[in-house]
C-alpha cells in the first residue's frame, strides 16, 4: 500500500512554488502561504464548502464560499431527501483573484460574502464554527436562511497534498473534516427545520491549490453515526499524481483510518444503483441512489459539469485494527465531476 503520512511541519511550497512533500496527513501541518505560489492570480483556486446532511429531517443543505481565480461563486443547495428534489442558485463574482479573503488554514480565519442576493459567512467561535446565510431570492423568491452552530469536531481530518506531473507549479491541497455535530435552524420558504446535534451532521471540504485546465474527479463523503459512535468517510480519486497518497479514510470515533485506492462503478444513468470498492477490500459498499443533483455551467472560460449523487450506502468498512463495521442505509453522497478552467 503507497500512503506517505506527512509528520513534520514545514511549508507547503518551496521557493520555486513546488511541493515539498507530497502525501496524506491528519491536520494542516503543511503551511498553505497564497504568496508563494508561481501562477497567475487567475489560475489560483480557493473555497470553503460546507455540508450538513440531516439524519432528523432527510435533508442536505450545501454552502460554497469559492474564489476560483477567474471567477467568485459563491453557492447555496438545497437536497430534500424525501421527495428527491432540489435546488441550488449562486453568486457569481468576475475576476476576484485572491480578494475573498479566504483563509491560509482551516483552524481561524473567517471568510463572507455579501451582495444584493446573498449574505453568507463561516466564521470561528473558540472551538465551534459558525454558519450563517440569508437568500431570498433562493428558489423563486422562496428564500432560504440557516444559523447553524458546528462542534465536536474530532481529532483527525484527512488532508492531501497532490502535484501535477506535466506542472511541477500546479498542486492540490485540500481538507476533509468530517462528523462534526449540526444544531441551530434552517428556514426554507415557510418551514422552519431544528438541527438534532445527537445525530445531524457536517462535513467540510477546504481546498486551496493551482490545478492544470481540464481535469475529472470522484468523491465521496459521509458523516454520521452507527450505534452512537461518529461514522464517516471521504472517498476521492481522479487528478494530479496521487503515487505519494490517496485521499481515502474512513474516520470512526474521531481517529482517520487509511485505506488504498477506491474505485466508483457507475452506469451512464446516476440514479441507478452504484457499488464502490477499495483495491484492500476494506471498504466494500453498494450506494442506492435518491437524486442527482447535476449542474453545467459554462461561461466561456469556466466549465463545470457536475453530477452530486446523494443516496444511501450499505456494506462494510474495516478499521485499522480490522474491526469491520457494518453500514446500512448510511446518508452519503457521491459525485463525478470535470471542471475546465
Amino acid at each position: 500500500m503507497r500512503n506517505h503520512e506527512v509528520t513534520t511541519r514545514h511549508n507547503l511550497l518551496d521557493s520555486n512554488g513546488h511541493l515539498i512533500e507530497p502525501g496524506w496527513s491528519r491536520s494542516l501541518i503543511q503551511t498553505y502561504d497564497r504568496s508563494m505560489i508561481k501562477k497567475r492570480p487567475t489560475r489560483i483556486k480557493e473555497w470553503d464548502y460546507y455540508y450538513i446532511m440531516s439524519n432528523s429531517n432527510e435533508f442536505c443543505l450545501c454552502l460554497t464560499i469559492s474564489d476560483l481565480g477567474y471567477l467568485g461563486m459563491h453557492s447555496v443547495s438545497f437536497v430534500d431527501l424525501i421527495n428527491a428534489k432540489e435546488c441550488t442558485k449562486s453568486e457569481l463574482v468576475p475576476f476576484p483573484m485572491g480578494k475573498t479573503g479566504l483563509p491560509s488554514t482551516s483552524a481561524k480565519g473567517d471568510v463572507a460574502f455579501k451582495n444584493k442576493n446573498l449574505c453568507i459567512s463561516f466564521r470561528h467561535s473558540g472551538d465551534k464554527r459558525r454558519i450563517k446565510m440569508n437568500y431570498p431570492s433562493f428558489d423563486g423568491n422562496k428564500g432560504i436562511s440557516c444559523d447553524i452552530t458546528l462542534s465536536d469536531e474530532p481529532r483527525d481530518s484527512m488532508v492531501i497534498a497532490t502535484p501535477w506531473n506535466e506542472d511541477k507549479n500546479a498542486f492540490y491541497y485540500n481538507q476533509k473534516i468530517n462528523c462534526m455535530r449540526a444544531s441551530g435552524t434552517v428556514k426554507y420558504g415557510d418551514e422552519l427545520f431544528e438541527l438534532n446535534p445527537e445525530i445531524d451532521f457536517a462535513g467540510l471540504d477546504w481546498g486551496r491549490g493551482v490545478w492544470t485546465k481540464d481535469n475529472y474527479w470522484y468523491w465521496g463523503s459521509g458523516s454520521g453515526q452507527i450505534d452512537g459512535v461518529p461514522f464517516g468517510f471521504n472517498l476521492g480519486y481522479g487528478f494530479g499524481n496521487t503515487s505519494a497518497a490517496s485521499e481515502n479514510v474512513i474516520f470512526y470515533d474521531g481517529k482517520a483510518n487509511k485505506f488504498d485506492d477506491i474505485v466508483f462503478n457507475i452506469s451512464d444513468n446516476y440514479t441507478e444503483a452504484w457499488t464502490i470498492k477499495s483495491s484492500d477490500g476494506r471498504f466494500d459498499m453498494d450506494f442506492e441512489p435518491i437524486i442527482d443533483r447535476n449542474a453545467l455551467i459554462d461561461v466561456k472560460v469556466i466549465m463545470t459539469d457536475q453530477h452530486q449523487v446523494f443516496g444511501r450506502m450499505s456494506g462494510t468498512a474495516i478499521l485499522d485494527d480490522g474491526t469491520k463495521i457494518k453500514v446500512k442505509d448510511f446518508l452519503c453522497f457521491a459525485e463525478k465531476v470535470h471542471n475546465r478552467y
